[in-house]
């Protein structure tokens, strides 16, 4: 930039000596504000000190000091385009996303149970994580989130009624028309119809991708692009069989294959690298969820986890990457892990940011 291009008027004279336009004031008051924002790893005292989509935060106890961490989720549908089939993107999952740090209980009874994620889900979508994992549960008279054992839920393990979240989702459905949101559901509801009812009653119905579109045999799926402009914008998952059949909610395990532990498939999923089944889901994190150790896990284990992943399930990347208190690293965490994986997709690179620099090039 020529030096003149930093003034945007001609000095005043004033007793002898110039003085600028009140106008360049301002411009070397933004470019200082500016050049003071930390990068991500950069310390920081507050969250303002941080450039957008991060967050200030504590790593402890492996890292001294608080550092400007990613907060924020990279968007490849307007990074690069949204025309690949949906199986040809990678999207942030959460965790058991309704057992959220510091609930209220809703049931009267004190809570007894884990805690997973430490923001509302409308916060993580708006965050861009793009698929919930949630334990729904038949519970007076209705259905619950819980986080439970035995495939019951009590007053000390319930969360929230389901209907409460699924508006939340319909809300972020309905401001955001160009997104996709994915619910993988361990799923104890046995009343009949049960969920059909929730998801009724909530609205999101009208988004609902039907199991008669979902690819066969390893197929592709549709393209996002498609999805889009038919509305048809939410994938519900169960764990339990029936349902496809008597509900038209897609049964988990006929069209993805899941990790239990490190790369090896749960009891439930088909192996790794069965490629009749075109979506991956890769979970990291541990039995019992550990805020602080979650921290370090997200660092270069998680990049680790994903890398070790892709052979396991026969060359193929995840799409699905389900973590625990997902904001927590010392750097780009999940939020890199998963720019990884649609570079990684999308382009062969390294990272997704990479995949529009390459796009550009070869369409001149």
């Amino acid at each position: 930039m020529a030096r003149k291009d930093l003034f945007v008027g001609r000095g005043k004279k004033m007793g002898g000596t110039f003085t600028a336009a009140p106008a360049l004031a301002l411009v070397l008051l933004v470019a200082l504000s500016v050049a003071a924002t930390a990068n991500v790893g950069e310390s920081c005292s507050t969250a303002a000190d941080c450039g957008g989509g991060q967050w200030c935060f504590d790593c402890q106890p492996e890292f001294a000091g608080s550092s400007c961490v990613r907060s924020a989720a990279t968007n490849p549908f307007q990074l690069t385009n949204n025309s690949l089939p949906f199986n040809k993107y990678a999207y942030l999952t959460t965790h058991n996303s309704f057992a959220i740090v510091g609930e209220p209980s809703h049931t009267g009874v004190p809570r007894i149970t884990f805690d997973n994620q430490e923001d509302t889900v409308t916060d993580q979508l708006n965050n861009g994580v793009r698929a919930l994992m949630l334990d729904t549960y038949d519970f007076k008279g209705d259905v619950w989130l819980c986080h439970s054992n035995g495939g019951k839920c009590n007053d000390f393990t319930a969360f929230e009624p389901a209907l409460d979240t699924f508006k939340e989702i319909e809300a972020f459905l309905g401001a955001n028309p160009s997104e996709i949101v994915t619910l993988i559901l361990e799923d104890y509801v046995h009343a009949p119809n049960g969920l059909t009812n929730v998801f009724k009653a909530s609205g999101l119905m009208k988004y609902w991708f039907p199991v008669s579109k979902m690819p066969q045999k390893g197929k592709d799926w549709p393209l996002v692009s498609d999805m889009v402009a038919s509305n048809q914008r939410l994938l519900v998952f169960t764990s339990i069989r029936s349902k496809q059949a008597t509900e038209g909610i897609a049964y988990q395990w006929n069209y993805m294959v899941e990790n239990n532990c490190k790369c090896s498939n749960r009891a439930e999923s088909a192996p790794l690298n069965d490629k009749t089944k075109s979506l991956v889901l890769v979970n990291y994190f541990p039995s019992v969820p550990v805020k602080v150790t979650a921290c370090l896990q997200h660092s270069k284990s998680l990049t680790d986890m994903v890398n070790t992943c892709y052979g396991a399930a026969g060359n193929r990347w995840a799409n699905f990457l389900a973590v625990d208190y997902y904001k927590r690293s010392d750097g780009g965490g999940a939020f890199q892990a998963t720019d990884l994986l649609n570079g990684r997709l999308l382009c062969g690179c390294q990272d997704v940011k990479a995949c529009s620099r390459f796009s550009l090039k070869t369409t001149l």
